[in-house]
């Protein structure tokens, strides 16, 4: 089983920064990437970050990568996704995930390559 907790958003001006961070509890199971994805009403999840937890690889959406930073702490069974210059259209639900070892790979910034998620956390930006 594997539960996963969202917590840091928030509402910010624009230009300002923001930690999200997503605590795993996995029992009985183990997972081999952790992601981050955001969501607004009507549109399709996207993926933003991606780290697989074993080698820290990570990975970042072209569209953010100067802005989103993702990284874990493996002893505290945490992902972080730290977002920095925060712009009007970042405004969206954040998400994390994790994936399976066995399931099917899509890529690591495509949400069908995971199988667990948390509720998400809100992130609103403000100009």
């Amino acid at each position: 089983q594997v539960q996963l907790v969202e917590s840091g958003g928030g509402s910010v001006q624009a230009g300002g920064s923001l930690r999200l961070s997503c605590v795993a509890s996995v029992s009985g199971a183990t997972t081999d990437y952790m992601g981050w994805f955001r969501q607004t009403p009507g549109q399709e999840r996207e993926g933003v970050a991606a780290i697989a937890t074993g080698s820290g690889t990570t990975f970042t959406a072209n569209s953010v990568k100067d802005r989103f930073t993702i990284s874990q702490d493996s002893a505290k069974n945490t992902v972080y996704l730290q977002i920095n210059s925060l712009q009007s259209d970042d405004t969206a639900m954040y998400y994390c995930a994790a994936r399976d070892p066995l399931g099917l790979w899509n890529g690591p910034l495509v949400p069908s390559t995971y199988h667990h998620w948390g509720q998400g956390t809100q992130v609103t930006v403000s100009s």
